[in-house]
């Protein structure tokens, strides 16, 4: 009779919690958003805030914080106000936004947190929240396209013994690979940014869906493209990096695991490296460091002479390094790389530089490289964006149809 009793009370129990959740669900999806707005791409699932209209590139959000004396949002360098009602619910809509995906963060009294409306997304350090302001059609390059062969991501650890310990890095792998188990495949090493990791490039750059398009277009080869970590991390234990430059980590450690593991062409004219940002800075270290296993190479948003190679010159403001005449810069530039451009044409097949016209712009270091005799280099700009995955998404999709080609 005890256990009847129990076992009754455990299934009105489960009714009511049942009957409880699915009302909460109704409640979440009977929810009306103002007209022509729609839950942005980025939210949790049933998540109808932060919510974005596609017509104004406006964003709102709403934030649950009854005891809360003051709330805000912070995106796209503004902070907004947010008003609250007589239940403690707080709502904003921000101005109109660049389109693309941006970080944003809420603060509550003071501190910062993340929007638990989102799904997580690793910058500046943290993880943040995240927001996409949608594209028209001009945008489906970066999105799914159920028609075509879809590649795969491979979450992968790999031992250094630079680091001292297991790194993690994500490896793409082009749908072809395994359907042609005897086919070998050119490779590019992709970096993230300051403040990102190596999971930037699948979550917020969307690159299975940029490379898939352009192998099942025709418009780039397959290829493999390895994202590593851009940090040397450590941990509690012992165990220490043995370098704090972590480019070589890449040509020691990352590289022969790449070749031993998968069906790579394992030389250099097959082998090509990218990066965003600090990413471009460490893709320069490391390619014009070992230009005998390089030949493609790509920046996005971080190509700046002065501030590389030997430095500025004397004098020279951090804000503003290239003091330099235009000839004498691109003489020590780098250690001299650039000095004989017919010498630096041979060995390098692309240089291709990128970056928004709302950024910082390295079109007159390209221009001066130009002049000096090099010809084989790309300048590329992406309209309207500044220091964001947009400009990044835009440059890939740029990069990628241009290496491993045979003249």
């Amino acid at each position: 009779m005890r256990k009847l009793i129990s076992v009754l009370t455990a299934i009105v129990i489960c009714v009511i919690t049942s009957a409880q959740f699915s009302g909460a669900q109704r409640g979440q999806q009977e929810q009306l958003l103002p007209e022509g707005f729609k839950p942005s791409s980025c939210n949790t699932f049933l998540s109808q805030y932060p919510a974005v209209n596609s017509q104004t590139r406006q964003a709102m959000f709403r934030v649950v914080a009854p005891t809360a004396n003051k709330v805000q949002v912070d995106l796209a360098g503004k902070r907004y106000e947010m008003t609250k009602d007589e239940k403690g619910v707080w709502t904003c809509t921000s101005d109109p936004q660049v389109v693309g995906f941006h970080y944003y963060s809420i603060w509550i009294d003071s501190v910062a947190v993340m929007d638990r409306n989102t799904q997580a997304y690793f910058g500046s350090n943290w993880e943040s929240s995240g927001i996409e302001i949608p594209e028209g059609p001009e945008g489906d390059y970066y999105r799914f396209n159920n028609n075509i062969p879809h590649g795969q991501i491979h979450s992968i650890q790999y031992w250094s013994g630079i680091n001292g310990m297991e790194r993690h890095c994500n490896v793409y792998i082009p749908a072809e690979y395994d359907q042609n188990i005897k086919k070998r495949f050119p490779v590019l090493y992709l970096l993230h940014g300051w403040g990102e990791d190596e999971n930037g490039w699948s979550n917020q750059g969307h690159l299975c869906n940029i490379m898939d398009g352009l192998i099942a277009s025709g418009k780039a080869v397959p290829m493999i493209i390895v994202m590593d970590c851009g940090d040397i991390k450590t941990n509690s234990d012992v165990r220490k990096a043995s370098t704090n430059d972590v480019t070589q980590i890449y040509v020691k450690d990352l590289l022969p695991f790449i070749d031993k593991t998968f069906r790579t062409k394992a030389d250099r004219q097959n082998r090509a490296m990218a990066g965003l940002s600090r990413g471009g800075m460490q893709t320069t270290q490391t390619v014009f460091a070992n230009m005998d296993k390089f030949a493609w190479m790509g920046t996005f948003s971080g190509f700046f002479m002065g501030n590389m190679g030997r430095g500025p010159a004397p004098g020279a403001s951090a804000a503003s390094p290239n003091t330099q005449s235009g000839s004498n810069m691109i003489e020590t530039a780098f250690n001299g790389v650039f000095k004989d451009a017919a010498a630096f044409d041979k060995q390098i097949n692309l240089l291709f530089i990128s970056t928004g016209t709302e950024e910082r712009s390295p079109r007159d270091q390209v221009e001066s490289l130009k002049a000096h005799g090099l010809k084989h280099i790309v300048f590329h700009e992406s309209q309207g964006t500044a220091h964001e995955w947009l400009t990044w998404r835009r440059a890939l999709n740029e990069f990628a149809p241009r290496i491993f080609k045979q003249e």
